[in-house]
């Protein structure tokens, strides 16, 4: 006699095992989340001290933590590193803040300063500061020494390109003994500085190598018309320069006229 076969098992009786073993193992992972938390908020967690190190130069650790402990919250472990973070980089001329858990009750923060490269002019009148990157910032001007910071003045935005022609015309610049006070960019894209020694030089509009060749050329030839006046440095014999012209540019000198008194301010000569 052959055995009767066994029925299957329906199809939600299986469903309903499956289910009651994930409700356990969703329970189990509940209860162990559960457990970690009232761990995690013990006093033995606590945030014992905050170890600043780093950039330290404008801020003292020790104002740093007076300042930023009050808005650390949690023990080690509940502690929110992201509003640590923005606590610390809330600090005058901090730029970057690394905030990391260090066992067994201690926060360590590691700053990175801005560098101040040059001020940022804003229509608003209140002047920023250009860091080495680029970036704009806002800080006390008073806390800068360096008092021949050349200024930036261009569209918002264009900060890091500005910083970068900035070094660009400053060292083609160089056999002339000046270096560049104020660097601006209009909204149209036409370039302009204000040497240290009062020149003002217009630059004009194009891609950046060719207005730095630009420069260039005006540089190497401008000595054929400053030679005639050796009494005086070339740089500072410049009053005025506009090197926009195609074939040459229009050069002013100071106590020099060299075209009749109705001539446009500004063209003393044109090389």
């Amino acid at each position: 006699m052959n055995a009767a076969a066994l029925p299957d098992t329906p199809f939600d009786v299986r469903a309903m095992n499956a289910a009651a073993t994930g409700l356990f193992a969703l329970a189990g992972v509940l209860a162990a989340a559960l457990v970690m938390l009232a761990l995690a908020r013990l006093p033995a967690f606590t945030v014992r001290q905050v170890v600043v190190d780093g950039d330290v130069g404008r801020n003292s650790p020790a104002t740093l933590r007076a300042a930023a402990v009050s808005k650390l919250s949690g023990t080690l472990f509940t502690l929110n590193l992201a509003r640590a973070q923005a606590a610390f980089q809330s600090a005058p001329w901090v730029r970057r803040a690394v905030v990391r858990r260090v066992w067994p009750g201690t926060v360590a923060v590691t700053l990175q300063e801005h560098r101040a490269a040059a001020y940022w002019a804003r229509e608003e009148g209140d002047d920023h500061l250009v860091n080495t990157l680029g970036e704009v910032f806002e800080a006390n001007l008073g806390d800068v020494e360096d008092d021949k910071l050349p200024t930036l003045a261009g569209p918002d935005g264009s900060s890091a390109q500005m910083l970068e022609m900035l070094g660009r015309f400053d060292a083609a610049l160089a056999p002339l003994q000046a270096r560049i006070d104020r660097l601006s960019l209009s909204q149209r894209g036409t370039w302009e500085a204000e040497l240290d020694t009062g020149a003002r030089i217009a630059i004009g509009r194009g891609q950046p190598d060719e207005l730095v060749a630009r420069v260039e050329r005006f540089v190497s030839t401008v000595s054929q018309v400053t030679a005639r006046y050796p009494q005086r440095a070339a740089g500072q014999l410049i009053e005025s320069a506009d090197l926009r012209y195609r074939q040459g540019y229009a050069l002013g000198l100071r106590g020099v006229a060299t075209l009749p008194a109705s001539a446009p301010a500004g063209r003393g000569s044109t090389h």
